[in-house]
């Protein structure tokens, strides 16, 4: 068995496109490095901060989104709906959901097949912005595609395809 060499992170680029050391590139990973579990946390991470920044003008976070697409997408859903699909506790999304509502972007209406459940509609307002969300998270998939390759970015999707 032959040993490997300690893998280290990418230097960070300063504002000048100089790359300088950070004292966290120095420590060892150990194990670490072998582990997709860790990888994908990372990668998340990277994902999640680029998301916000490319959306931080119109203040919509990840899964924000997400629940405002899916509804989009499929409306008259019920809350229990999209807490399943998207794998949301149900009290966390009930929190969520009144900040779109109250943002208007979203409104409850009782069901007609159950009355003691809601469905769920994007207004008008809730349109509009969505469309402006989805041009910026298009921008954000472009930045992904920069970071890792449009070959790679695909490949990604196909592994990941499975747990959507």
């Amino acid at each position: 068995m032959t040993a490997s060499a300690p893998q280290t992170a990418p230097r960070k680029r300063t504002g000048n496109g100089a790359a300088h050391r950070d004292a966290a590139d120095d420590i060892g990973l150990d194990a670490l490095v072998g582990h997709a579990g860790y990888a994908v946390r990372r990668f998340q991470i990277w994902i999640f901060q680029d998301f916000i920044k490319t959306l931080r003008a119109v203040d919509i976070r990840p899964t924000q989104y997400s629940v405002l697409t899916l509804i989009g997408a499929n409306p008259g859903l019920s809350q229990m709906a999209v807490a399943k699909r998207l794998g949301i506790e149900r009290a966390r999304l009930v929190h969520l959901l009144d900040s779109l509502e109250h943002r208007k972007y979203l409104k409850r209406v009782k069901s007609k097949a159950d009355r003691r459940s809601h469905a769920l509609h994007l207004t008008a307002q809730g349109e509009t912005a969505l469309t402006k969300f989805k041009r910026l998270a298009a921008e954000h998939e472009r930045h992904v595609e920069e970071k890792i390759g449009k070959e790679n970015r695909a490949q990604l999707l196909r592994i990941l395809a499975g747990f959507t």
